[in-house]
């Protein structure tokens, strides 16, 4: 199909001789998607604007209409009435646009020795580092939603798990402790991610750099950046900080998503070690019994989606030579879903944690399933002086005259026990306890209650 021009449609400059196809304006503007990027724009653009006044690139008249413009256009974006125009592109176009209507040259002049290519990037790190300054409260509140579900159940005996096999006992408290431990890696990865979102792109211009005596360092300090990018043809083209952040981001959902695949399994009738609230679930159209687990489930599917946004961008940057490309305005897109994915799963988790109901005995019930005291048999033998290998065969003779008989290890008589070594004495029987077998484990990381409650006065006393 032949694109037709549009009447209203102008050329860009003197350098082309006629004006852009609708469709190629449909195709390549992006200002139905980075218009969230306004604040930003504006923050960015009044540094800018005041370092050029401070270093007399532009009046200090201008500046100040510059500040009028933009405080106006702030509060028309703020009440919806701002016009976002098609025709313009960009988020920093039609910002622009609307500043020159207002006052005039000093609109014009704002855009002295900047690029929208440094512009966006500036703006890209401003919106980013706001972002994980709130995914990391995100993750304080859901690391300290899984604490307090383990301080009320630093004793409340689970099942442990390998190869979904019931190994040994844990109590939940040291089992909620564990994402406690994956989301509070989650938050240093974003800290540091941070410090390099943290550079300044501003005043690279387009990819060499400016003419005009800025002073890039003052627009850093303007707005809070730690540093100024060192290198402009770096400074453009550098991706790596949104990559970065959705690797980041990855490792949360994947952190949420294994957390999600056991709180369904957990939920099962066929399990029944938790129940979820009522608002986190839903129910079935033609059913009428089922609860749903949605949001878990839903989680776990939106996992797949951040993954595949870091998968996204690592592409776009493969194969681009330096500097810019139009091919980075694919960046925002999937950097703007894994934010908001993020802050939406973290945000419904940290409710959903305290709307957790806990069913501690179908989960002592399933604890005393799969002989999951066999290792401390082991190890009571191995403190008696038996070597470890040779413990492990006696207990595994054990266990398996207790299958023949279906009965548990603690079911069985001291003379029966006795038959598997000599050296097992009265004392085993305390030892065998699902209580005795946690509170054994009394050493830093163990599941021993006191442990447990020594884990989380350490962590509430990092997130205080």
């Amino acid at each position: 199909m032949t694109a037709q021009l549009s009447k209203k449609s102008e050329a860009w400059s003197a350098r082309f001789s006629e004006p852009v196809s609708d469709l190629v304006k449909r195709y390549t503007a992006s200002v139905f998607f980075d218009k969230r990027l306004a604040q930003f724009d504006i923050q960015g653009s009044l540094a800018h604007a005041e370092m050029l006044a401070h270093q007399n690139i532009i009046s200090s008249q201008d500046y100040a209409d510059i500040q009028r413009g933009m405080t106006q256009i702030q509060s028309e974006i703020a009440s919806g009435k701002f016009e976002w125009l098609l025709d313009l592109e960009d988020v920093h176009l039609n910002i622009e646009k609307r500043l020159t209507e207002l006052v005039g040259d000093a609109g014009k002049r704002l855009h002295t020795g900047r690029s929208r290519n440094d512009q966006v990037a500036t703006d890209i790190r401003l919106y980013l580092r706001t972002a994980i300054d709130d995914i990391k409260v995100l993750l304080r509140e859901l690391r300290l939603a899984l604490v307090d579900l383990a301080e009320q159940h630093a004793e409340t005996i689970l099942p442990g798990f390998t190869h979904m096999q019931v190994a040994q006992p844990v109590t939940f408290g040291h089992h909620m402790l564990a994402y406690v431990e994956m989301f509070g890696r989650d938050a240093e990865r974003m800290a540091d991610c941070r410090k390099r979102v943290n550079r300044l792109p501003l005043g690279a211009a387009a990819l060499a750099g400016t003419t005009f005596a800025i002073d890039r360092e003052r627009v850093a300090a303007t707005l809070g950046f730690d540093d100024v990018c060192r290198n402009s043809l770096d400074a453009v083209s550098d991706r790596d900080f949104a990559i970065e952040f959705c690797a980041a981001s990855a490792l949360v959902m994947t952190h949420i998503s294994r957390m999600s695949e056991e709180l369904v399994i957990w939920m099962s009738p066929r399990v029944g070690f938790i129940d979820i609230a009522d608002r986190f679930c839903t129910g079935s159209s033609i059913m009428p019994q089922k609860k749903n687990p949605d949001v878990p489930e839903l989680a776990r599917g939106k996992t797949g989606r951040v993954n595949g946004h870091l998968i996204a961008l690592l592409t776009l940057m493969k194969g681009q030579p330096l500097a810019y490309n139009k091919d980075n305005q694919e960046d925002k897109e999937p950097l703007f879903d894994t934010v908001d994915t993020v802050v939406d799963t973290l945000r419904i988790f940290a409710d959903m944690a305290r709307g957790i109901t806990v069913k501690a005995d179908a989960m002592r019930a399933a604890a005393l399933q799969g002989y999951a005291t066999a290792t401390d048999l082991a190890d009571y033998l191995v403190k008696k002086g038996l070597p470890f290998r040779d413990a492990h065969e006696a207990v595994a003779r054990a266990v398996r005259a207790c299958v023949d008989k279906n009965c548990d290890l603690s079911d069985l008589t001291l003379d029966e026990m006795r038959a598997f070594s000599p050296l097992i004495e009265q004392d085993i029987f305390s030892v065998l306890t699902l209580e005795g077998s946690v509170r054994a484990r009394d050493h830093v990381g163990g599941t021993a209650p006191g442990q447990v409650r020594t884990a989380i006065a350490r962590i509430r006393a990092e997130l205080t």
